[in-house]
């Protein structure tokens, strides 16, 4: 799945990923009207409105780019109505032949870390058959209990061809609390860089690892020396745009190539119609706002990093 999502990146000349995260404050009105009138004001009118609401913005852009992330909590907030919109919008992307990284960041040790890789991006068995529940191509893991709840993982991506993102230095300011701290006078994220490497090692795709990283834009520097410890690490680049990271700062992530990494934008994809800038496509609209901002994306990422 790695030389798939590196192949659409080419193809595309787009190494960007949008994130689907779904609020319903998020959801233009006339969407949720016709989900309650159908269904009520219950969890799964709710349901019925953000799905609804993600399959315009996918029917909008998904011909300028390679990937989708849907972050599952956005979708478990509403129970299991939204589970099943979760599996709907998964099922839904990849019927448009868009790469799915299922934003789940699971981190758990045994046969719990085996189950939830089984469930994301494995088959489970049920008596003589098998089936794929979710059927993500990728997922965020956590990896603070260390190998024994990334290895289960790892173990899936060789068996089905698919991938995870391990988090290394994420995007949010109190991340340094923990990711920051030295251990041997080395800060913990790059020990957890050198681990991925070493995990990612033994599952390669043509070019790149099964095992890829998720390093925040917001510290641009940090993230020159990850891709320095992480050669052959895709990475997955959260906080551009609503959280502060700029294009400008992203070069580092990148191989001299233009390879290496693709940039996240959520909000300021998908609500890309209560920005002033999009405005002018109002809610009726707001599918064509989206497509306008990743047009806009996409141009702004590749005029820095090439």
């Amino acid at each position: 799945m790695i030389n798939q999502l590196v192949g659409e990146i080419k193809k595309k000349e787009a190494p960007v990923v949008v994130g689907l995260d779904p609020m319903l404050s998020y959801v233009p009105q006339f969407i949720k009207d016709k989900a309650f009138k159908e269904f009520g004001e219950t969890l799964e009118g709710a349901a019925e409105a953000v799905f609804e609401y993600n399959k315009g913005i996918v029917d909008a852009i998904y011909d300028i780019i390679p990937a989708v992330k849907p972050q599952i909590a956005m979708y478990e907030q509403f129970g299991v109505p939204g589970l099943v919109a979760f599996s709907k919008t998964v099922n839904y992307c990849k019927s448009k032949g868009l790469v799915v990284i299922g934003d789940i960041k699971r981190g758990d040790i045994g046969s719990t870390s085996t189950a939830y890789a089984v469930g994301h991006i494995g088959k489970v068995e049920v008596g003589s058959k098998s089936y794929y529940p979710f059927d993500e191509d990728f997922v965020t893991v956590n990896p603070y209990l260390g190998t024994d709840g990334v290895k289960p993982f790892v173990d899936v991506c060789k068996e089905e061809k698919k991938g995870i993102f391990v988090l290394v230095k994420t995007s949010n300011p109190s991340s340094g609390e923990f990711q920051d701290k030295l251990v041997e006078k080395r800060p913990l994220y790059e020990l957890v860089g050198e681990k991925v490497n070493e995990w990612g090692s033994e599952a390669m795709g043509d070019d790149y690892s099964y095992v890829g990283a998720v390093v925040g834009a917001t510290y641009p520097k940090m993230g020159e020396v990850l891709r320095k410890i992480m050669p052959k690490t895709y990475i997955l680049v959260p906080g551009y745009g609503a959280q502060g990271g700029k294009a400008s700062d992203l070069k580092p992530y990148f191989n001299e190539d233009g390879l290496g990494a693709i940039v996240n934008s959520s909000r300021g994809i998908i609500c890309a119609y209560k920005n002033e800038k999009y405005s002018k496509f109002g809610e009726e609209g707001y599918a064509d706002a989206s497509r306008a901002a990743t047009v806009d994306m996409i141009e702004d990422i590749n005029s820095a990093v090439r």
